[in-house]
Parts: C-alpha cells; sequence; structure tokens
C-alpha cells in the first residue's frame, strides 16, 4: 500500500511515544511503541479503558505469563482506539471541508493522496459517513524490542524457560495482538529471540508476499544488515525494511560505528539494495520449502529507511530523492509536539530552551552504552539528592536492566542502589592505595548510573496526572543534539508541514548541515575515546581507533565529491566545502594509541 507520509515517528524512550498512534495515527502517520515496559503497558491501559469508557480488568504479576499479556491487551486496545479515531476523523473531513482542507494541508508536496481525496469526497458525497477511500488508511502502530535487554526470569529462584525472558515475552506479546505492523528489533542481533520468531505463523508471507506481521531490523550499516537479514531469512522470515540510523547523531543509545558516517553507509545501501534483496529472498524460499510453507509467488517488499539528525525539508526530501529511501524518522523534534508525545510540560520546557552545550552523550546508562540526554532533568536532581544524603543508587523496582552478573546469575543492575553501595565499600577499602581524584572518578562513574526503566517512563504518568509508585525517580528525557535547533512548543500541523516545506520552525541560530554535524560528533569522540587509551591500549583496540581514523577520512572524501557535484541541498556549499577540509585537518591530526 502507497504511504500517505513519508516520515515516521521512532520510539523514543519508554514512555514518550506509548500512546503516539492513538494521537496520530487518523493522520496515515506511522509511529513506533516501546513494548520493554510490562507495567507501563498495564497502567496505559487502565488509563484509556478508563478515557474511553472500555471495560477493565487487570492483569496482575501473580497471573501466568503476565508480561506477554498486558502487552497483548495493550496493543490490542491501540489497535482499537486507533481503528474508531481513523473512523471518526474520516467521517469527519468527510463532511467538513475546511477539516478536509486542514489534512490534505499537512500531505507533501508530491502526494497524489490529497488530490484523490478531494476529488473523492466532492464526487461521492455519499461516503459521509462510513465512507471508504483505498489509499487512505490509518498509520501503522509499530512496536519496538531492545533484543539484548532481555532479561532471564525466575520463579521462587528457579531459571524459568527462555520463552519467559523479557525481550521472548515481549515478542509474544506482540505476535499474540490483532496488530497488522511492524515489530522493529534494535541493539544488535540475539540469536535465540530470532529463532523464537519462527515460531510465530503470522511473520511467514501469504502467496501474494503479504505478512499480517512484518519484521524491521535498526541497522548501523550494510554488512549489519546482511548478516542479520541472512540469520532470519534461514529461518524462513522476511525482513521488511532496513532501518539505518546515525550512530551518534540520534537520540537515546548511541551505537557508534567504527568511523562508519551515514551519507557512505545510505550510498552503500543504495547501490547494494538489490543484492541484500537477492540474497535473502534465495535463502527465505529454500527455508519456505523446507518448512513446507506457502512460497510467495512474487518477492516480497523490502524497504529501507534512514533516520537521526534531520531537521530540515531540504534533508529530508535529499535522503529520499538521493538514497531512494522510503520513509524518513522524524524523532526528537516530536518531543516538542504535545499532540504527538507524552512529554510532561517541565521536560518539554527543558527541551525547548537547551542548546548544543545542555544535550551531551552521557554514562548513564546501566547498559554501558554511551547516552544522549540533556544537562537540567529532574531524573539529575533526585539522583544528586540521594548522592548527598549518602543513599546513591534506585531501589531498582522493575529490574528490566537487571543483567550484571558480577553477584550472581539472577542479575543485578548497575544503576541499583545494592550494586553502587557494594561498589563504593570497594573502593574505601582501596582507598588507602589510590588517589584522591582516582577514588573520586571512580565514584563518579559508579553513581552515574540512572534507573531508565523508572526514568523513562515517568514522562507519560506526570503528563497524565497519574500517580507514581517508589521513591521519586523524576524523569529521563533522551533527545538527539538535533534537539538543540528546535526551540518552541509546536502543534501537530506545524511539525508536519516543516517536514515538507511549507514553513520552517527552526530556532534562529546556525544549524549544521545534517550530515557535517555527524562529522563533527565522530570527530569528537574520536579525539575523546582514542585519547584515553594513548598509553597500554590492547592492540585490537588500537588497531579498531586506526580503521575509525581511515573511515572517517574516507567519509570526508565521500562528502567533499558529493557537495562539490551538482547534489541540491538547500544550503552554502562553500561553506560545508570550507568545514570539510576543518574536519579533515582535525581528524588527520589526531594521535592514536599504540598497541
Amino acid at each position: 500500500m502507497k504511504q500517505i507520509h513519508t516520515f515516521h515517528i521512532p520510539v523514543m524512550g519508554l514512555s514518550y511515544t506509548i500512546d503516539t498512534p492513538i494521537r496520530v495515527a487518523h493522520y496515515g502517520i506511522d509511529s513506533v511503541v516501546s513494548i520493554v515496559d510490562d507495567e507501563l503497558a498495564e497502567r496505559m491501559r487502565a488509563f484509556f479503558c478508563s478515557s474511553f469508557n472500555r471495560p477493565y480488568i487487570a492483569i496482575t504479576t501473580k497471573m501466568y505469563d503476565f508480561r506477554a499479556n498486558r502487552i497483548t491487551a495493550y496493543l490490542n486496545l491501540l489497535d482499537e482506539l486507533v481503528k474508531q479515531k481513523f473512523t471518526e476523523f474520516y467521517n469527519e473531513i468527510a463532511c467538513n471541508r475546511q477539516k478536509l482542507d486542514n489534512f490534505l494541508s499537512m500531505l507533501p508536496k508530491t502526494s497524489g493522496i490529497g488530490k484523490s481525496l478531494r476529488n473523492y469526497f466532492v464526487q461521492n458525497p455519499e461516503s459521509c459517513p462510513n465512507g471508504s477511500h483505498k489509499e487512505f488508511l490509518p498509520g501503522s502502530i509499530d512496536v519496538n524490542i531492545m533484543t539484548k535487554v532481555d532479561k532471564a526470569n525466575y520463579d521462587n529462584k528457579t531459571l524459568l524457560p527462555f520463552q519467559y525472558n523479557d525481550a521472548h515475552a515481549a515478542l509474544r506479546g506482540f505476535a499474540n495482538s490483532t496488530l497488522n505492523s511492524s515489530l522493529v528489533l534494535s541493539a544488535g542481533m540475539n540469536p535465540s529471540l530470532y529463532s523464537y520468531i519462527a515460531t510465530f505463523k503470522d511473520f511467514f508471507p501469504d502467496e501474494k508476499g503479504e505478512f499480517k506481521k512484518r519484521i524491521v531490523l535498526k541497522v548501523s550499516d550494510f554488512r549489519s544488515a546482511m548478516v542479520q537479514g541472512c540469520f532470519l531469512a534461514k529461518k524462513g522470515i522476511w525482513v521488511s525494511e532496513y532501518r539505518v540510523e546515525s550512530g551518534l547523531n540520534c537520540g537515546g543509545h548511541a551505537f557508534a560505528t567504527d568511523g562508519l558516517l551515514l551519507g557512505p553507509i545510505m550510498e552503500d545501501f543504495k547501490n547494494r539494495r538489490g543484492e541484500l534483496a537477492a540474497t535473502t529472498y534465495e535463502l527465505l524460499v529454500r527455508a519456505l520449502c523446507e518448512k513446507n510453507f506457502v512460497i510467495p509467488m512474487v518477492k516480497p517488499r523490502l524497504r529501507i529507511t534512514v533516520q537521526g539528525g534531520v531537521g530540515t525539508s531540504e534533508e529530508h526530501d535529499f535522503l529520499l530523492d538521493y538514497y531512494n529511501v522510503d520513509s524518513v524518522g522524524w524523532g526528537s523534534p516530536f518531543l516538542l509536539v504535545p499532540e504527538a508525545t507524552a512529554t510532561d510540560k517541565a521536560t518539554r520546557k527543558l527541551l525547548a530552551q537547551a542548546c548544543e552545550s545542555d544535550l551531551y552523550r552521557s554514562d548513564l546508562s546501566p547498559l554501558g552504552v554511551p547516552f544522549n540526554t540533556v544537562l537540567g532533568t529532574t531524573n539529575d536532581f533526585y539522583k544528586m539528592q540521594r548522592i548527598k544524603a549518602q543513599k546513591p543508587g534506585s531501589s531498582c523496582p522493575k529490574k528490566l536492566l537487571a543483567l550484571n552478573k558480577e553477584f550472581g546469575e539472577e542479575g543485578i543492575c548497575t544503576a541499583s542502589r545494592k550494586y553502587q553501595q557494594i561498589k563504593l565499600d570497594e573502593i574505601e577499602s582501596e582507598q588507602e592505595l589510590l588517589l584522591p581524584e582516582i577514588i573520586k572518578e571512580r565514584s563518579r562513574a559508579i553513581t552515574v548510573k540512572a534507573c531508565l526503566c523508572v526514568g523513562l517512563a515517568n514522562s507519560a504518568y506526570v503528563e497524565k496526572d497519574i500517580q507514581i509508585k517508589g521513591e521519586k525517580q523524576g524523569v529521563v528525557v533522551c533527545p538527539g543534539p538535533n534537539m538543540a535547533y528546535f526551540d518552541k512548543e509546536v502543534s501537530l500541523h506545524q511539525m508536519v508541514r516543516h517536514i515538507y516545506g511549507y514553513t520552517s520552525i527552526l530556532a534562529d541560530r546556525y544549524r549544521p548541515n545534517m550530515f557535517i554535524k555527524e562529522l563533527e560528533l565522530y570527530l569528537n569522540y574520536l579525539k575523546n575515546e582514542a585519547g584515553r587509551e594513548l598509553h597500554g591500549a590492547a592492540k585490537a583496540q588500537a588497531k579498531r581507533w586506526r580503521l575509525f581514523k581511515d573511515n572517517l577520512l574516507e567519509g570526508v572524501s565521500y562528502y567533499e565529491a558529493m557537495f562539490n557535484g551538482t547534489v541540491p541541498f538547500g544550503c552554502d556549499k562553500d561553506f560545508i566545502i570550507g568545514k570539510l577540509a576543518e574536519y579533515k585537518t582535525g581528524i588527520q591530526g589526531i594521535v592514536l594509541p599504540e598497541g
């Protein structure tokens, strides 16, 4: 089915897009819901059942397979509410010319659906109410699982089968739902989880090459896409979309590549898209034959999408046209749109006021992966209060990130009070052997970790005035660096029209081109990370930094050729060429560790 929009709203945190489909799907906008936190899903289900006068029966933690069942129940409710809102909206624009015009003004300039809709309603007045238009459908309710957030679970100290691991249960919750949509898998490959997908019939194609449920892989480069796509194809599972995300110019966890920049990565997908489709399709057919399943008469569709740092309509159109992508993800700017995301007022104000120096890559994630955030969150405030009271860490009520096995197989979260106290006691026992500055740095590295399970969920509770249980954790928010160039709350109508170039909502300050910004981020990353290891780096790590530097220089050469060409980009090419030369000199001047 042809898309109405050329953008999608990616998953943001645990709660920021938890109900985004209810807010925007009736406009045909695709969005992604996190299904990591089953408690959040259950409390949102209770809230919306009350709001929409629907019956609600609680699914408690004492019930069998509660995690999967909570997720299924919430997704089914989303499906019902989106369909209800879409029908209401369709009837509204069919009967109200002003509402129709307002909606059509949110569609891409190149959209044929707008003209088709207008003609349809003029020529078919009887379509109001309860008509239908074959090209106008609600946006997809896609869901996200971080594949490595897959903690094993226990029942009275007895290890449960792997199917009850967190990510596996979440997958089952989606698979058993009524949704016809996509599962977005992020944070790398989990072979056990990938194999588990093949136990659910909705992920297999019918003879027309269509799916009830589709797989989307969030990937960092072409090699990762090929490896993961082939693994799944050998199980009989087709990857319908490869979603490429910038390693550093993104929100949330920042999975840096080995110096591979977004432009060259997208060039690889552009040139080798056919190879990816042909290779995985051959493996798919072989696997389906072995399983004696239906073989599609036509090759299933393969989509390439991209996200991370895009902020102007020129950049949006360039990604669509030059790299032939199917959709562009717009994440962080939507945190300033009350109609689109569950962002509390205080956090939205903080984000609107944030400048470049306020947005930073932190060490606060218990996963040990750099995490993009902003200075001044309420979570920082409460965390510092506990540190000053000599009670650092969190009570760890959810244990979703209790993945550290240092003190036992059941796992512990590095943001928990228990873990941090043990590690601080270890430092104290060695303090006579350590310099004061070493003690301070080691202590900071321990206590900087934040309870993401609670902090990333709290915004939705605050926005909806839902009681927050347990000790105060405040709100954690995870915008990308691109957030610095948007400085005010805007309506959904304004944001969508900004994406399509009808207007601009950018702050009145310098904003670098998205590719140049990413290059700057990688240059600084190389300086900081390699600089820490100038003395005594392992041979393998030293080799990695040399590869990293070489890849950056190759990326600069790629951009020099691209921007010196005839590619229109709505920007000052001479200025960009100058910045490329500046960053190239900076990269060449970095001294790397010797292994």
